[in-house]
């Protein structure tokens, strides 16, 4: 498949989005998507953006980020916002973006989600080939 797939990593918990990349990326090798691209942002709030300022460069993207829950109400203002901007680029612009931010209570919650990034590669390489 000759599409082209931007990987949009957060850097902040990056025990966590490091190990999530990989994941994908390792899915995408398998799948043969060879045109990947990745973009790193400071944190999970900033990938919405970040998409939708590269949506035309791109046949789909990966979100990779974590989000764990502080002593205050952000957490859950934050989470869904990020989720709601990616369900809205996607559909407007029609592109596949495979979700995977974390949502956490503890860092100890990502052991068991690693494969997370690989989920999210298979997804985005499933909907893209609706296309062909």
């Amino acid at each position: 498949m000759k599409k082209k797939v931007c990987i949009v990593l957060s850097t902040y918990n990056y025990q966590v989005t490091s190990k999530l990349y990989s994941s994908a990326i390792k899915e995408l090798k398998k799948l043969n998507l060879k045109k990947v691209h990745l973009v790193k942002v400071p944190g999970a709030f900033e990938i919405p953006v970040s998409i939708s300022k590269l949506v035309k460069k791109y046949d789909g993207f990966i979100a990779i980020g974590c989000v764990i829950k502080g002593e205050t109400h952000n957490f859950d203002l934050i989470s869904k916002a990020i989720t709601n901007g990616i369900m809205k680029i996607s559909i407007k612009e029609k592109k596949p973006i495979g979700n995977s931010i974390l949502t956490l209570f503890n860092k100890k919650q990502s052991y068991k989600r690693y494969n997370r990034g690989k989920e999210a590669a298979k997804a985005v390489y499933e909907v893209l080939k609706i296309d062909t």
